[in-house]
């Protein structure tokens, strides 16, 4: 079973074989962790999203899945892309919300990660409450199989560290 832990901070600050984003379903940047990550990262993220659109996401990448690419000048081997589902737009389907977790954890063992660290998806603008959010998250990554040793949650801020810190007690 993989280790969880906690950071405040800045996921693109994080030394792991694998940082997730919580992407917008075009893979071409955004606002949020998605636009620092392209920020921090430089131009060949961007180059191999391209490429992923122009290959196989014509249509974007669905909401629940997850895909990988280079991390650029990120201290990770590999940025995995997850669209994380929109509260209202879900009607708060929770379902779509773990997918997200287990994908990306499904992804990193395709790449032999052993260590990812994951944003509270979807929690900040696409409206999940935070308190859901950090449930489903831990829930979903403790009962995940995977051959990840340690899963790392990186929260921007204190709200956000303070739900997950009371889901992992």
């Amino acid at each position: 079973m993989a280790t969880l832990t906690l950071v405040r901070g800045d996921i693109t600050d994080q030394r792991v074989d694998a940082i997730v984003n919580a992407a917008n379903s075009s893979l071409l940047g955004g606002g949020g962790v998605d636009g620092a990550i392209h920020r921090r990262g430089g131009p060949e993220i961007l180059a191999e999203c391209r490429a992923l659109r122009a290959s196989h996401y014509g249509r974007g990448l669905p909401t629940g899945k997850a895909v990988a690419t280079t991390a650029g000048r990120l201290e990770a081997k590999w940025v995995i892309h997850t669209v994380g589902p929109v509260y209202q737009v879900s009607g708060g389907d929770e379902a779509l919300l773990a997918s997200c977790y287990r994908e990306s954890l499904r992804v990193a063992d395709v790449f032999g990660a052993r260590t990812v660290a994951f944003p509270a998806i979807s929690a900040g603008a696409y409206g999940w409450p935070m308190e859901v959010a950090a449930r489903i998250a831990v829930e979903t990554v403790r009962a995940a199989e995977t051959e990840v040793e340690e899963i790392r949650f990186v929260l921007f801020d204190e709200q956000a560290y303070a739900a997950f810190a009371a889901q992992l007690r």
